[in-house]
């Protein structure tokens, strides 16, 4: 066991029997995201490196404090990445916080998002045991997929201590096109695009402007670009579009941010892809071809969450000073039963991110 590891598992063995809890850390840039843990910090950065790395066979494992940046750069150097593009808050992001947020970026809908990516996983649960779950390879799982299971788990379940991830190529072409549409319009185009043979990789609209990105083979990129029409958006303008999309740097966000320290917040509402246009009061993003809409408003959850449930999503309260709504949607009773099953079977005392995915009891 590495020296790290040992560490790490002594502290979560003298937490458990004085009955205290642990709250993870990482690099710490989605500590505004979720409800407030208690407990004292449990920093994981020291349990980081890429451990594995076969570029021929499309798999890497890293440990989860591994910096972000250093598995992407160490990808982007055989020509590989993270197709569902993890978003990066802010620099010294880790891999294991990737992982227990669970969130992606634009390509999520034509990639897939982190938990298609998961192959297996080494977490340490409430007992101090360190468990290992899936494998390096695809369709290795029998039975409940626990590797997967601890994508978006937000540390509640157990900390995470290295990951393996299937990797893809780099797209050898990418174009970038824009069309000035209304909400309504926008979302009957990406729609019809959806359903035809098309490179179409990520999608965003605001303001009066649907974005897209075509990503594939050079012939197909170009072929598309014939079919749809629209402005093509200058590649170094449009990597820095895309980049502010999936970081949260872009205008929009940085709007939202200013509006939630007025007191507004910033929604995430997840609903099927062909939901027409919301309306609702404030200002909305929609990215994923429809099933992602944010929206930066002042108006009460409780119509937010009817909203989002009616069309057969949820909403996430995603940046707020206020939380007493909470944070995220409330379980229907058979999926709060499993979650609440899964929590006692792997940390029974609650030792880890007490109340950081849902408030305690």
């Amino acid at each position: 066991m590495p020296q790290a590891l040992a560490r790490i598992v002594e502290q979560v063995h003298a937490a458990r029997a004085a009955g205290r809890a642990l709250d993870i850390r990482g690099g710490g840039t989605k500590a505004f995201y979720g409800e407030a843990p208690e407990g004292a910090p449990l920093d994981m950065r020291p349990l980081a490196g890429i451990t594995n790395y076969e570029p021929s066979e499309l798999v890497v494992t890293a440990r989860a404090g591994t910096p972000l940046a250093e598995l992407e750069a160490t990808l982007a150097a055989q020509g590989q990445c993270l197709r569902f593009e993890p978003p990066r808050f802010a620099p010294g992001g880790t891999v294991g916080g990737m992982v227990a947020a669970g969130l992606a970026g634009p390509a999520r809908a034509a990639a897939g998002g982190v938990r298609d990516h998961v192959l297996g996983a080494t977490m340490i649960n409430g007992r101090g045991e360190v468990l290992a779950f899936g494998g390096r390879v695809m369709k290795n799982v029998a039975g409940y997929d626990i590797s997967r299971a601890l994508v978006g788990s937000m540390g509640v379940l157990g900390a995470i201590c290295a990951v393996s991830l299937k990797v893809l190529p780099i797209p050898p072409a990418r174009l970038t096109l824009r069309f000035e549409l209304d909400q309504a319009g926008a979302l009957a185009r990406v729609n019809d695009w959806a359903a035809r043979p098309l490179p179409l990789d990520a999608s965003a609209w605001w303001d009066g402007m649907l974005v897209v990105r075509l990503a594939g083979a050079t012939a197909a990129v170009q072929a598309a670009r014939a079919q749809l029409g629209g402005e093509a958006v200058e590649a170094t303008l449009a990597e820095d579009f895309w980049r502010g999309l999936r970081d949260h740097g872009d205008e929009f966000f940085a709007g939202a941010a200013k509006a939630v320290q007025g007191g507004a917040a910033l929604w995430r509402l997840s609903v099927p892809l062909t939901t027409p246009a919301l309306e609702l009061p404030g200002e909305q993003l929609i990215e994923w071809g429809g099933a992602q809409r944010w929206l930066c408003t002042s108006a009460a959850p409780a119509l937010l969450r009817e909203t989002a449930r009616r069309a057969g999503g949820h909403a996430v309260l995603f940046r707020s000073r206020d939380k007493s709504c909470g944070v995220f949607a409330p379980l229907a009773p058979a999926a709060e039963r499993i979650q609440r099953e899964l929590e006692r079977a792997f940390d029974p005392d609650r030792v880890f991110n007490r109340g950081r995915l849902y408030p305690e009891p």
